[in-house]
């Protein structure tokens, strides 16, 4: 009898044991739905049969000039796990077509993409300014009110956190959004909407020592919507002076000018150039040379050694075909002493009738 009333209790107590075990892991389960109920990450509330269009600038490709890109999620690829994504990008009045592979973890735009090579420069600005906070955020993603996402990948990176929320407004109109931020120098903010794939707006700064942080980059939701977005046509825009560029490091300014303005094939144009810092001090004893390409980056003509004194250069030159023409500036040196492993230039889109 003894014995019965001890397995008995034994029983009772690993009972116990157990059905307190379930009660913790139920509480843990519904604690870690609450958690995700407001995580984020690239990619979240994607939908087939859904668009969006983007301005965006990035210094790391096309000058950092801007252009627009628009994201059709026509359909998902089960077998391969990917978003069949039509995309097209305008750049100052071009259309180019192509199709993106986005991966359905990240929206990573796979290397099997089949887009032409003009492409490839917006596809990796795509992957540095929409998709950067991938890193940060993987499936399952983070909280929207976590106090920080980690740190920057850098020495002594700040940490990148949810910095409150704010009300931001585009042209395709206005959305509740928490604003994601991390300091270096100037701060750098990304606003997030928790039902969108992607951030509504974004404005970073790169990591610099001395001087103005230039932008990293940029971007902002110009359009959202439903069914395939109509594609424009190529409206060749012809550049007209003055041009400004700044050079990707962030450190000199250059400002292109030309006489007379509507350059023609044969004709000599009479070229300015003005050398300023960050700060759009005029820079002195430059040292500069220019590269001249065809509308496909050919080089057809080189030139070196040009000075600029008092950080005002002229130069005459003759094209001798129409069509687009590209002319890169290189600074060589700036007060006598040379940019050594850095290379610092811009390069300008020009037409010639």
């Amino acid at each position: 009898m003894n014995g019965k009333k001890t397995v008995n209790k034994i029983t009772v107590f690993f009972l116990i044991i157990m059905l307190g075990v379930s009660a913790l892991q139920v509480n843990q389960l519904v604690g870690m739905a609450f958690a995700q109920s407001d995580n984020w990450y690239v990619g979240k509330g994607v939908k087939p049969d859904t668009y969006y269009t983007y301005e965006i600038k990035n210094a790391d490709s096309n000058q950092g000039q801007p252009f627009t890109m628009t994201i059709y999620f026509k359909e998902y690829n089960e077998t391969g796990k990917y978003w069949v994504a039509p995309t097209f990008v305008v750049d100052r009045g071009n259309v180019i077509n192509g199709t993106l592979y986005l991966s359905n973890l990240d929206l990573t735009a796979l290397g099997s993409s089949p887009i032409p090579h003009e492409m490839n420069e917006y596809r990796s600005s795509y992957a540095t300014s929409l998709t950067w906070l991938a890193a940060y955020v993987p499936q399952p993603g983070q909280s929207l009110s976590s106090p920080s996402w980690g740190k920057i990948g850098s020495i002594g990176g700040p940490e990148i956190k949810p910095s409150g929320t704010t009300k931001v407004t585009t042209s395709a109109g206005p959305f509740d959004t928490t604003d994601i931020s991390y300091k270096k120098g100037a701060t750098s903010n990304i606003y997030i909407n928790s039902n969108m794939p992607y951030p509504v707006k974004a404005e970073t700064f790169a990591d610099v020592t001395t001087g103005v942080a230039p932008i990293q980059y940029s971007y902002e939701l110009k359009a959202t919507g439903t069914g395939n977005p109509p594609i424009p046509e190529t409206q060749v825009e012809t550049p007209v002076p003055p041009l400004n560029l700044q050079t990707p490091r962030g450190t000199y300014n250059v400002q292109l000018l030309w006489e007379p303005v509507v350059i023609k094939a044969g004709n000599n144009t009479n070229f300015g150039v003005i050398f300023t810092d960050d700060r759009d001090n005029i820079v002195e004893r430059v040292t500069y040379g220019y590269t001249v390409m065809d509308a496909n980056r050919t080089v057809v003509d080189e030139v070196t050694n040009q000075r600029a004194d008092d950080g005002i250069g002229q130069f005459t030159y003759t094209f001798d075909t129409t069509g687009q023409k590209y002319l890169q500036v290189i600074v060589e040196s700036v007060t006598g002493e040379s940019l050594s492993m850095f290379v610092e230039s811009v390069t300008f889109l020009l037409g010639v009738q």
